[in-house]
C-alpha cells in the first residue's frame, strides 16, 4: 500500500472508468475537425499576468483560485485556470492570425487548475475541451460554435441539458450599462470586497452565487435594456442562427458568467441533474481580449466543456457509451513452443489493427482463461503442444464457447474476417 495519495481536490483516471473520460473527449472533437478546427496545445503554466489581464483582477479565479507560484529564477508563472488566454497567447506568439486565412480555428484538450473548495462537480484538478475562432466578427462564428457544442452532446446521447444565452453588449453601450449597475448595487448591503468589485467590474457581483447578494439582485437593471442597435442586431443573428440549426436555447439576461473578456454572445450549457454545480460548459465572443495581452484588435468567440463534469451529466441521465472492448483476441500458451508462436501472431494481430493480448507469466490453463475472461475479450487463441504438432490453434468464441481448430498461418485472415 503506498503511503500517498492524490491531492485533495483531485483525482486519478484509471481503467475501465477512463475510457468514459476518452470516449467523452473524443465525441467533443469529432464535430469541431468536421468543422476546420486544427489541435493546439500549450504548456500547463504560463506568466502570471497572463491570465490577471485576460481573464481579470478582479475574479475569484485570479485573486482566490489560481496557483501561483515563483521559480528559482524569478519568474512569477501559474498553473493554467482556463485555456483560452493561453491559446490566444499562443496563437500570437506563432503569427497566426497574420496568414490571411481568418479566423483561425483551433481545438485543445488538457487539465486545468484552480483552488476550490472541493465537491461533487467541482475539482482542483479537472479536464476540459474548448474550441476558439479568432479573429473573426462575424455571428455565423458564434453560432457555429454553439451548434458544433450541441452536436457533440448530443452524440453523446444528452438530452436533459439547457443553452442559456445572452449578449453582454460591447465598448459603446456596456459603460452605460455599468454606470447604471454601479448606481444599483452602491445602495445594496454588501460586503467590502463585494463592494471593490462593483468599481472593478460591477457585472461580476451578478455572478455572485451567495443567496444573500441574489436576493438583493432583484430589480437589478439588465444589459439587454441598455444594449445598442448594432449589438442588438449581431444578437438577433446569432438567435436566428441557432434556430434555423433546430437548435434549442433559452434567453438568460441574468447570464453574465466569471471571466472579464466576455462581450456581446455569452453562453452556458447547464445540466438541472448535477445539482448546484449545474454547469457542464460554456463561453462567449471576447473581442478585446487579443489587446488586453498585448496583441493586435482580433475580435473572437470560444468555449470550453467540462469533461468531468459531462461524464457526471451521462451518469445522471443513465446513459452508457458503447465503448469497444479494449481487447478483442487473447493468446493462451500451453508451453515454451506455443509461447513463442502465439506472441508471434499476437503482434501480426496488432499490426492489422485487432486489439490482441497475452496470457504473460507462464500460467497454467485455467489461471489464462480467467484472464481471457477479465480481458472482455471475443474470442481466445488456445495452442499446446498437440495442436502444433498438427499445425493447428484452438480458436474460442468467448460469447458462444464454441471452439475451432484453424491452421496457425490461418489465424489473422480469420480473425480479420470474423472481427470485420
Amino acid at each position: 500500500m503506498s503511503t500517498f495519495k492524490a491531492p485533495r481536490g483531485t483525482y486519478d483516471l484509471i481503467p475501465p472508468d477512463s475510457a468514459r473520460y476518452l470516449a467523452v473527449r473524443e465525441a467533443i472533437a469529432a464535430p469541431l475537425r468536421t468543422a476546420g478546427y486544427g489541435y493546439i496545445e500549450t504548456p500547463g503554466f504560463e506568466n502570471v499576468e497572463l491570465f490577471a489581464r485576460g481573464v481579470g483582477e478582479s475574479t475569484d479565479i485570479v485573486t482566490k483560485e489560481m496557483y501561483a507560484f515563483e521559480t528559482k529564477g524569478g519568474d512569477r508563472l501559474a498553473l493554467r485556470p482556463e485555456g483560452t488566454a493561453s491559446v490566444l497567447r499562443a496563437a500570437l506568439e506563432a503569427g497566426l492570425h497574420k496568414t490571411g486565412n481568418l479566423p483561425v480555428k483551433l481545438w485543445y484538450s488538457g487539465s486545468y487548475y484552480r483552488y476550490e473548495r472541493p465537491q461533487k462537480g467541482r475539482y482542483r484538478h479537472f479536464s476540459q475541451v474548448g474550441a476558439e475562432a479568432l479573429g473573426a466578427e462575424d455571428p455565423a462564428v458564434d453560432a457555429e460554435l454553439i451548434i458544433l457544442a450541441d452536436q457533440a452532446y448530443r452524440s453523446l446521447g444528452l438530452r436533459d441539458f439547457r443553452i442559456l444565452l445572452n449578449s453582454l453588449g460591447d465598448k459603446e453601450c456596456r459603460p452605460v450599462y455599468r454606470g447604471a449597475l454601479q448606481e444599483f448595487l452602491y445602495g445594496l448591503d454588501l460586503d467590502e470586497d463585494t463592494r471593490r468589485r462593483i468599481e472593478i467590474n460591477p457585472l461580476r457581483v451578478l455572478d455572485d452565487k451567495r443567496e444573500s447578494v441574489q436576493k438583493q439582485l432583484t430589480g437589478a437593471p439588465l444589459l439587454r435594456d441598455f444594449l445598442c442597435d448594432a449589438c442588438k442586431a449581431y444578437h438577433e443573428e446569432v438567435r436566428e442562427l441557432i434556430t434555423a440549426a433546430g437548435v434549442s436555447f433559452e434567453d438568460d439576461p441574468k447570464l453574465v458568467r466569471g471571466l472579464d473578456y466576455y462581450t456581446r454572445t455569452t453562453f452556458e450549457f447547464v445540466h438541472d441533474g448535477l445539482g448546484s454545480q449545474s454547469a457542464v460548459g460554456g463561453g462567449g465572443r471576447y473581442d478585446g481580449l487579443s489587446e488586453m495581452i498585448g496583441g493586435p484588435a482580433l475580435p473572437s468567440v470560444g468555449w470550453a466543456l467540462g469533461v468531468d463534469r459531462t461524464v457526471l451529466a451521462l451518469e445522471a441521465e443513465g446513459v452508457r457509451l458503447d465503448l469497444p472492448s479494449s481487447t478483442s483476441v487473447f493468446a493462451v500458451p500451453l508451453g515454451e513452443e506455443a509461447r513463442r508462436v502465439l506472441f508471434a501472431k499476437v503482434t501480426e494481430l496488432r499490426k492489422v489493427g485487432i486489439a490482441a493480448d497475452f496470457a504473460y507469466g507462464g500460467k497454467g490453463l485455467k489461471g489464462a482463461m480467467k484472464n481471457a475472461n477479465r480481458s472482455g475479450a471475443r474470442y481466445a487463441i488456445v495452442a499446446g503442444e498437440r495442436d502444433l504438432a498438427e499445425g493447428v490453434v484452438q480458436l474460442k468464441d468467448m460469447e458462444s464457447g464454441e471452439q475451432t481448430a484453424i491452421g496457425v498461418n490461418e489465424i489473422v485472415a480469420e480473425l480479420e474476417s470474423r472481427l470485420g
